[in-house]
């Protein structure tokens, strides 16, 4: 029986279990033996983790040839024209090739946590949140696709893989499954991170934030 792993991965954290002097790793959040990430997510991104103590599980959700459709939420400066949502959705040629066809739509505000810290604020710049879903996992794909666009990413939530979503679990927290059910039956979160993180949610605006001078 299989081992995952669903884990809100707070802004800082790094996705490893190893030590370094000065940072935030996975060994702060998870005690539990054997697991690894399956894939990555930058240390200045949030959201969803998966972790598992089963190879070959890993390799289906991290590898691009299996095409595992992400979901992202992204907070970008400006307000994105037809024409950049369009190249997001065709694919935007970036240093290392064309990106594949991908999925966006501009939603409004999503009931998330603050971030800590907070995004930079300016005020004669309108912000706009994004739902954007790719098939493949380049090295900062989705703040190089939308900064290719001009219209650079500010906060970058992974909202889901595949059927795997963050409801239900708060920054700092994780739930463990089976394969065999894949039913939550375990939650954990540390004490920090449960004062920290848990104290209030953001109000939600609308489609997109026009700040005036």
């Amino acid at each position: 029986m299989s081992t995952i792993i669903l884990f809100n991965k707070p802004y800082g954290v790094l996705t490893q279990f190893r030590q370094e002097e000065g940072q935030i790793s996975l060994a702060q959040y998870i005690q539990i033996p054997g697991v690894y990430p399956a894939g990555r997510l930058d240390k200045d991104s949030e959201g969803l983790l998966i972790l598992t103590d089963d190879g070959q599980l890993q390799h289906r959700i991290a590898h691009p040839k299996h095409k595992s459709a992400k979901i992202y939420w992204v907070q970008v400066e400006g307000i994105p024209d037809n024409n950049a949502l369009q190249q997001l959705a065709l694919g935007v040629e970036l240093k290392d090739g064309m990106t594949r066809p991908a999925t966006v739509k501009i939603i409004p505000e999503p009931d998330t946590w603050p971030r800590d810290p907070p995004v930079r604020y300016r005020a004669n710049i309108p912000t706009c949140w994004l739902e954007l879903t790719i098939t493949e996992g380049r090295n900062r794909q989705i703040r190089r696709m939308t900064a290719a666009v001009g219209y650079p990413t500010l906060r970058l939530i992974r909202h889901q893989i595949g059927d795997w979503s963050l409801q239900g679990i708060n920054p700092g927290e994780w739930k463990l499954i089976t394969i065999a059910d894949t039913m939550p039956s375990r939650k954990q979160t540390t004490k920090h991170t449960e004062k920290k993180h848990l104290a209030g949610k953001p109000t939600r605006h609308s489609r997109c934030n026009h700040r005036k001078k």
